[in-house]
C-alpha cells in the first residue's frame, strides 16, 4: 500500500483547513499532506458570487446532506448543502462576513476555555481580514488574505427596508463585525471587483505554490491510524485505491461539522455503546463525538413584489438574463454580483434580551422552501433565524463503511424559548414590511398569508416551509465536561498527535453566519500547533 508522510496531515481543504495548511507550510522546514475529498476549485459557478444558487445543489462541489426525519418538523427531512471542493463551504456558501457577538466568545471563554474569549480571538478576525472600504482598524483587518468588501449595488428596496426598520426602532448599524452587533444595514461579503474570495482563493493558492504543500483532491478519508493512544496517520482511498499518510508531528481535522465527527466515528473513537452497535472496535470511548449538535432554523416571510425589480424577474426572461450577464462581464456588477441577503438585521425578540437574538437577511428573490426553484412571479423575502437555539441535535454512525453518509438528527424547534423566538421574529419582521417604505413594494404577503395571524399557525408555517441557514456547528465541542471532544487547545481528549479545527468545536453556535469564526479557527489553529499566541486585542 502506497504511504506518504508528512509533518502534519489535514483532512478537509474547508474554511478552517485551507487557512491550517497555508499558515503551517509558512515555515519551509514543515511539510503538511492536505487531503481533500472533493475537487479543485474549477467550477466557474463558485467565483461568481450569485453562483451559489447553482453549487448549493452541484453533487460535484457539494456533498448535499439530508437530515434525518425530524418529528419537530412533522417529518420533515431539511436539505443540508456542505461544499466538497478545495474551499468547502467557503466556495459555496452566500458569502456572508458576520463575526458573531463578543459576548458569544465571552461564553466560551465560562465554560472553561481559556484563550477564547474575544480580545484573544479579535486579532486572529483581524489577521485573515483585508478589509476594503470603510472600518474601523480597532476592529479590521487591512493587510490579510481573505477579501472583506461592500456590495457593489445598494438597491431602492434595500435602502427602503433600512428605513422601515429603523421607523421599528432599530439602529441603523454600518458595521456589524464593528463595536456592535445590533441594528439594521448592509452585510460584508467575501469578495473583491465582483469575485468570489473563498478560503480556497485567499488562503490555499497562495501556498499551493510553495514545495512543502502537497494537496491531494479526490481524497476521501476512512479512519484516522492510532498506535496506542498516538494518532500516527490517516487512512484514505485515491481514484479508488487505498492509501494511508503518516503524520510525524500531528493530524488536524477539519472536515466541518458532519465530516470530523463522522471520521472519529469511523476510527473508533466515539460513544463506545454506538460504536458497538454499529460493528465499530471502540479504540477510545470519547461520549460526546457527534452529540451537541446545533444549527440556525430559518423561517421566511415571503413578498409578491409591486414591480419587476427582483431576481425572480431576471430568471424568468431569457432577455434580463442575457443583460446580467453581459454587465458581469464588462462591469463585474449588477445580479450576479447578489450575495445571500443584501441588508441584514439583528435584534432582540423582547427587550429583556440582553443581546440580539434574531437575525433577519432581505433576499431580492423567493421561493417557498430553501434549496427549491425560485417563484414564478416578482418576488422577495425576509429570512429569519434564531441565533442562539437552545436545541441540540446529534450525528450518529449509519455504517462503518466511510462512504454511507452519517444519520444527522437536528432535533430543531424543540424547545418552548426557540419556538417562541422565531414566532416573535416573524411578528418583528412582519412590522417592518407594514411600514410604508415597504408597502410601496409589497403587493401582497405570499407566505405565510393573511390567514397566518396566530403564534400557533406562524409556528405551523415555520414547521412547514422552514429549513437550515446552513451553520451546523458543535459536534466536536470545545471544553472540560463529559461531553467536551477537546480541549481548549483543540486537542482532541485523550489522544496524542490529533486535533480538530472547525465548526464542529464550537461549543454553542456564534450569533450570525459561521465562516467568519471557521477561518478564525483555523489562524488560532495554527497557530496552536506552532505554540505561538498572538497577542490580545488591546
Amino acid at each position: 500500500m502506497e504511504t506518504l508522510e508528512a509533518d502534519y496531515i489535514v483532512v478537509g481543504a474547508g474554511s478552517a483547513g485551507c487557512v491550517v495548511a497555508a499558515r503551517l507550510t509558512e515555515d519551509p522546514a514543515v511539510r503538511v499532506l492536505l487531503l481533500e475529498a472533493g475537487g479543485a476549485d474549477t467550477n466557474p459557478w463558485i467565483h461568481i458570487p450569485l453562483g451559489y444558487g447553482k453549487t448549493m445543489t452541484d453533487k460535484r462541489v457539494n456533498w448535499m446532506y439530508e437530515t434525518e426525519p425530524d418529528p419537530n418538523l412533522d417529518g420533515r427531512r431539511i436539505f443540508w448543502p456542505r461544499g466538497k471542493v478545495l474551499g468547502g463551504s467557503s466556495s459555496v456558501n452566500g458569502l456572508l462576513y458576520v463575526r458573531g457577538q463578543a459576548e458569544d466568545f465571552a461564553h466560551w471563554r465560562q465554560l472553561g476555555n481559556e484563550g477564547w474569549a474575544f480580545d484573544d480571538v479579535l486579532p486572529y478576525f483581524k489577521r485573515s481580514e483585508q478589509r476594503i472600504g470603510d472600518g474601523d482598524n480597532e476592529f479590521h483587518g487591512r493587510d490579510g488574505a481573505l477579501a472583506v468588501s461592500d456590495l457593489p449595488d445598494r438597491p431602492p428596496m434595500a435602502e427602503a427596508y433600512i428605513r422601515a426598520a429603523e421607523e421599528c426602532g432599530i439602529p441603523r448599524n454600518d458595521d456589524f463585525n464593528g463595536a456592535a452587533q445590533e441594528g439594521v444595514g448592509y452585510y460584508h461579503v467575501t469578495a473583491r471587483n465582483g469575485r468570489r474570495s473563498s478560503a480556497a482563493v485567499a488562503f490555499l493558492r497562495p501556498a499551493m505554490k510553495r514545495p512543502n504543500l502537497h494537496v491531494v483532491t479526490g481524497a476521501l478519508a476512512s479512519r484516522v491510524l492510532l498506535r496506542g493512544r498516538r494518532v500516527t496517520g490517516v487512512a484514505f482511498t485515491h481514484n479508488g485505491i487505498a492509501k494511508q499518510a503518516t503524520a510525524r508531528r500531528e493530524v488536524i481535522l477539519c472536515g466541518g461539522a458532519i465530516n470530523s465527527p463522522h471520521l472519529l466515528l469511523l476510527s473508533g473513537i466515539g460513544p463506545g455503546a454506538h460504536l458497538q452497535a454499529q460493528g465499530v472496535e471502540v479504540l477510545h470511548d470519547l461520549p460526546g463525538v457527534g452529540k451537541n449538535l446545533q444549527d440556525h432554523y430559518q423561517a421566511r416571510l415571503t413578498y409578491r413584489c409591486r414591480f419587476p425589480v427582483t431576481l425572480n424577474d431576471v430568471m424568468m426572461s431569457p432577455w434580463r438574463m442575457l443583460a446580467a450577464g453581459l454587465r458581469y462581464a464588462v462591469s463585474r456588477s449588477g445580479p450576479l454580483t447578489i450575495s445571500a441577503g443584501q441588508v441584514g438585521i439583528f435584534a432582540r425578540s423582547r427587550p429583556d434580551v440582553p443581546t440580539p437574538d434574531i437575525q433577519f437577511l432581505l433576499i431580492p428573490f423567493s421561493a417557498d422552501r430553501p434549496g427549491e426553484g425560485l417563484n414564478k412571479f416578482s418576488g422577495f423575502l425576509q429570512n429569519c433565524c434564531q441565533l442562539r437555539p437552545e436545541s441540540r441535535g446529534e450525528l450518529l454512525l449509519r455504517s462503518p463503511d466511510p462512504t454511507v453518509y452519517p444519520a444527522i438528527h437536528p432535533n430543531y424547534l424543540a424547545t418552548d424559548l426557540d419556538r417562541q423566538t422565531l414566532v416573535d421574529g416573524l411578528k418583528l419582521g412582519r412590522r417592518i414590511a407594514a411600514r410604508p417604505a415597504m408597502q410601496h413594494w409589497i403587493e401582497r404577503e405570499h407566505l405565510p398569508g393573511d390567514a397566518a395571524q396566530s403564534d400557533e399557525a406562524l409556528l405551523q408555517h415555520a414547521k412547514t416551509y422552514g429549513g437550515s441557514i446552513f451553520h451546523p456547528s458543535g459536534t466536536c465541542k470545545m471544553g472540560r465536561d463529559r461531553l467536551a471532544v477537546v480541549d481548549p487547545q483543540l486537542r482532541v481528549h485523550g489522544l496524542e498527535g490529533l486535533r480538530v479545527a472547525d465548526a464542529s468545536i464550537m461549543p454553542t453556535v456564534v450569533s450570525g453566519n459561521t465562516n467568519a469564526a471557521c477561518i478564525m479557527i483555523g489562524e488560532k489553529a495554527a497557530d496552536l500547533l506552532r505554540g505561538q499566541a498572538m497577542a490580545r486585542a488591546a
